[in-house]
């Protein structure tokens, strides 16, 4: 795992312009803090840090194959799961290798299919190709959009990296953001390919953008296509399992230490046991890592947190016997503002999830000192329909986004209550965005022949669920564990394994009446009877009162030196909310807190320009 740059200039010779290239590599030092590497010829300059995970001695950056034509040069970041198996038809065709990289079969599956290399790999990956035999850039990411990439277009190229941070160190790109950057921010949607940073965008999943001297062009390589599913549910309950182990046994393979983040919830508790049969059967013994706060006495269950995460990652330790840590984190350090400035730069924005935003960079950091890879149960809930809100028929009668319509967002409404809603409603029109975000997504999902209303609903909210909400949840993760030099690797995000998924009726899905039917049923066989039981709970936060008492103060801070943050909402409600009793913060009021707390470092950090209208 590693961070990528470059510029590419084709009407001028960069040689000489090392250091704008230097800056931009430096802002990924913490995605690739074992090494750098740059690569500078002509109009083309391309970056690296790297994080060794896979041949740590020979997986150096940009890799260069030179041909009798010109250079072709990678810089690549992420992991090739089936890079043995590209290795060995390389070698049939007749390519030799000088390492045992998987970085180098990339470059070497460019040689071999050109454009077409993004049909044969598999995993999660963000790379740019300079083709200096035909002077053409190509860039490409993968197919659920697990790595991100991001690109700026110049009068004569394009800026590209890792992070926008990457893109915002060059002298040429300009820190802005419109009036549609901030929709995106107070929207809670993803749309694929955009980046809330004008001028700025990201490569969509599945897409590759292909510069050459004819311009700019952009390809889908990958889409969720809908197909009619015709395996019964026992085939389909034996296909899930099959494409589980077998995604979790390419992403267990490293030169580093590997571990599993264990919540006690299914996903992550079916990952840690079929993580486990295959290390034991390699002579190892699975490590795994759960959160916790303190006082975990003190716990009260709400709608969404019905049960604490702790005693069923325990049943999972001594059903499975991992060698287990529990990571605990303080009111203190969750409250410490140079861990919300650590998040917020590593997101590039404000508006992030917040304490939980925190916490999971606490996490990440505490690992790091034991693994450099970790298995995440990332987009289990998206694949196979685990949130509470696919349940609930009066949200999925309403054709908008579920988490939009359950989180009780309307017209007149938003998650940030004290966010100034004249704002939201007048300047924004948020709502608005929402409705048209949602025709749009929906417009791009071909109708199944004879599916009905209700068949065809719930492929809606499955698609958008994967389309954008993941979009989200992939960012943060992705984020807060590059910000330590973590590399979590998610195994649900096998590509396979989601379309196969997706086009599975809805009935099937829910055959047993409850959530994620399907995946219950795949790893029934591996953990103990209350975990496959759990009722969903989502991301845990700290209950302690001292947190928020510790938020109230830092917002009343921020009022006392009438920071422009505080412009962004009602400031009159702030102010009576952050003077009142920790215990009587409602649950919106706590979320106001987090977001202009953020909005005031993200603001601090890189000065925006901001156009709202």
């Amino acid at each position: 795992m590693c961070g990528i740059t470059g510029w590419i200039a084709l009407r001028r010779n960069l040689e000489e312009q090392r250091p704008a290239l230097d800056a931009m590599t430096a802002t990924m030092e913490c995605r690739g803090p074992d090494a750098e590497g740059a690569w500078v010829s002509g109009p083309a300059a391309l970056g690296h840090r790297r994080l060794a995970v896979i041949d740590l001695e020979g997986g150096v950056q940009p890799m260069t194959a030179e041909t009798p034509d010109g250079p072709v040069v990678l810089t690549y970041s992420g992991e090739t799961y089936n890079f043995r198996e590209l290795r060995d038809e390389l070698v049939r065709r007749g390519h030799r290798f000088r390492t045992a990289s998987d970085t180098e079969v990339v470059l070497r599956a460019y040689l071999e299919w050109g454009e077409e290399v993004a049909d044969h790999l598999e995993g999660m990956y963000a790379l740019g190709i300079w083709d200096g035999r035909v002077d053409r850039l190509l860039l490409l990411r993968d197919r659920l959009g697990i790595k991100p990439l991001f690109v700026y277009e110049t009068e004569d190229g394009v800026l590209f990296g890792s992070e926008a941070k990457a893109i915002l160190a060059h002298p040429e790109a300009e820190a802005v953001v419109d009036a549609d950057g901030f929709r995106e921010l107070f929207g809670f949607v993803k749309e694929p390919g955009r980046a809330v940073w004008a001028g700025m965008r990201e490569v969509a999943p599945g897409t590759m953008l292909l510069l050459d001297r004819g311009g700019l062009r952009e390809r889908v390589y990958w889409r969720l296509e809908v197909a009619e599913h015709r395996d019964d549910t026992e085939t389909t309950v034996g296909r899930v399992r099959e494409l589980l182990e077998d995604s979790v046994a390419r992403q267990l393979v490293a030169d580093v230490p590997r571990c599993v983040l264990l919540s006690g919830g299914l996903d992550s508790s079916a990952l840690t046991a079929l993580a486990s049969r295959q290390l034991a059967e390699q002579g190892e013994r699975a490590r795994t890592f759960t959160v916790d706060f303190e006082q975990p006495e003190a716990f009260r269950p709400d709608e969404l947190r019905g049960s604490q995460d702790a005693p069923f990652a325990r049943a999972v330790v001594e059903h499975l016997g991992t060698l287990h840590t529990d990571i605990r984190i303080d009111h203190q350090e969750l409250a410490d503002p140079e861990v919300r400035r650590a998040t917020v730069r590593a997101r590039d924005l404000p508006f992030g999830f917040g304490e939980a935003d925190n916490s999971l960079y606490l996490l990440f950091r505490a690992i790091r000192e034991h693994s450099t890879v970790a298995l995440s149960g990332e987009s289990s809930d998206e694949i196979f329909g685990g949130y509470p809100w696919f349940h609930l028929p009066a949200v999925t009668e309403v054709p908008m986004f579920p988490w939009v319509t359950a989180s009780g967002m309307g017209p007149k409404s938003h998650p940030t209550k004290l966010i100034d809603p004249t704002l939201l409603l007048e300047t924004l029109d948020v709502p608005g965005y929402w409705a048209q975000r949602w025709a749009d997504s929906v417009a791009h999902l071909p109708a199944l022949p004879g599916e009905d209303a209700r068949e065809r609903r719930m492929r809606e909210h499955a698609y958008v669920h994967l389309t954008s909400l993941l979009g989200l949840l992939l960012d943060r993760k992705d984020r807060m564990s590059m910000a330590v030099g973590l590399e979590v690797r998610v195994p649900f995000c096998d590509h396979r394994l989601a379309e196969y998924v997706f086009n599975t009726p809805w009935s099937m899905k829910t055959f047993d009446g409850r959530e994620k039917s399907l995946l219950r049923a795949a790893v029934r066989d591996t953990l103990p009877t209350s975990v496959v039981e759990r009722v969903k709970a989502l991301y845990p936060h700290t209950q302690e009162l001292r947190y928020v008492a510790a938020l109230q103060r830092q917002v009343g801070e921020l009022l006392s030196d009438d920071h422009g943050a505080a412009d962004f909402f009602d400031r009159d409600a702030l102010a009576k909310a952050a003077a009142g009793e920790p215990g009587a913060v409602e649950p919106d009021e706590r979320e106001a807190f987090e977001r202009v707390l953020d909005l005031a470092v993200w603001l601090d950090t890189y000065r925006p320009t901001i156009k709202l209208s």
